[in-house]
């Protein structure tokens, strides 16, 4: 995709070679969920090898660490996107080497295009794994990236989640955008429904801005 020089990235480069991790990977998922006390919930379609995972509910920074568990156990390699402030370091370092993907906040033009290209363009596939709430604190809406990288990059969603209530991680389900927001985002909310977060106090709503009324819309923080 040609960029001016000048321009900033939006997303750095994924440094996964495919979407299956080594066999080590799955052991320390296994060997973590099973010192917590977790166990998993779901699978994932064998012959998916590009998709987006969702990444929710996001209420602590422990959500990476049970997030990639579970992953490494159900036999996937994910990427996921971070915050760039965090890759700094051999912090940073470390982050990437476990799927980290920087994204620049403060150069969002471009994102949704960039992370579909690099599912698209990937060696071996790519599994993105996006929380659509942004962040750690309450938001009033979901941000709609997650759905529209999906659209341009035709690949399916996967309803990736955490449920600290009952020690479960896992996947709830699969969908195919159908470009009826309304009907996909209900088939997301009925799946989410009784799941809940290490904070439950810090879940909001699950819906995207292009959903809420004009004074919730107002209110919350720009869901692109």
């Amino acid at each position: 995709m040609f960029r001016p020089s000048n321009v900033e990235s939006p997303m750095s480069k994924s440094t996964h070679s495919g979407p299956r991790p080594a066999f080590w990977l799955r052991w320390i998922g296994h060997l973590w969920l099973f010192v917590f006390g977790w166990r998993i919930h779901g699978r994932v379609p064998a012959e998916l090898s590009r998709a987006i995972f969702i990444a929710a509910p996001h209420t602590t920074n422990w959500d990476l660490a049970f997030m990639l568990a579970g992953a490494w156990v159900l036999d996937v390699r994910l990427s996921w996107m971070g915050k760039h402030t965090l890759f700094t370091g051999l912090g940073g370092v470390a982050l990437r080497w476990m799927g980290g993907v920087a994204v620049n906040r403060t150069a969002p033009h471009g994102l949704v295009s960039e992370a579909a290209e690099q599912i698209r363009s990937a060696e071996g596939g790519m599994w993105l794994a996006v929380p659509p709430e942004g962040s750690r604190s309450r938001k009033d809406t979901w941000r709609s990236g997650f759905y529209r990288i999906a659209q341009e990059a035709e690949v399916s969603i996967l309803f990736g989640f955490l449920d600290y209530q009952n020690k479960r991680v896992g996947v709830l389900g699969t969908l195919e955008t159908s470009g009826d927001l309304e009907a996909d985002m209900n088939a997301i909310r009925q799946a989410y429904e009784g799941i809940v977060g290490k904070f439950p106090e810090l879940q909001g709503p699950i819906r995207l801005r292009e959903q809420a009324s004009p004074t919730d819309a107002d209110a919350s923080e720009d869901a692109h």
